[in-house]
């Protein structure tokens, strides 16, 4: 069981009462407009069951924690990342936050605390984020966290139909020991 602190947040392993909390997430269109369609919640129970297995960072699979608010364990949202790159140890981030608590700074707070986890626990020496062009929040918090827009991926991904651009972020284990 994983389970992260700061100020504000606990940051934990996925639990099957979860399941609620994650569903109404990952079928709200406003928090994952800029990501994907809403799927059917058979495909969303699928992947929330294969994310309460046990993880291991060498498995290529995404670790999902659940974000809660400390003193009211509130459902804040999701956060995590998999090891996009074991040779380079180069992992990728992730979040998505309830829309009643954007714009709070639960998810600068909680990828920060992901971050110095996966240092500590994995030696990433790079982390790397996507995020569409539109998705100025998204982008916010990677700069908050000290990341660098490394480039622009024209086309990169698709929304349904739709190709859209992305920006790339990345973070170094050295960038951070310099801030």
């Amino acid at each position: 069981m994983i389970e992260l602190y700061t100020d504000r947040l606990t940051i934990r392993s996925m639990q099957e009462s979860d399941w609620p909390d994650v569903l109404a997430l990952n079928t709200n269109q406003s928090v994952l407009k800029h990501i994907r369609k809403v799927t059917s919640v058979a495909d969303i129970k699928e992947t929330f069951s294969q994310r309460l297995a046990p993880w291991d960072y060498a498995s290529g699979k995404w670790l999902t924690l659940v974000i809660e608010t400390v003193n009211t364990n509130e459902f804040v949202g999701l956060t995590g990342f998999y090891c996009e790159s074991e040779v380079m140890n180069r992992a990728e981030v992730g979040y998505l936050i309830a829309p009643n608590h954007q714009g709070l700074g639960y998810g600068t707070e909680s990828l920060k605390a992901v971050i110095d986890w996966g240092i500590h626990q994995f030696n990433i020496q790079k982390f790397i984020g996507y995020c569409a062009v539109e998705n100025l929040g998204s982008a916010n918090v990677m700069l908050k966290c000290g990341f660098l827009q490394e480039g622009l991926l024209r086309d990169n991904h698709c929304i349904g139909d739709h190709k859209i651009d992305e920006y790339i972020f990345g973070l170094l284990q050295s960038d951070i020991r310099t801030q």
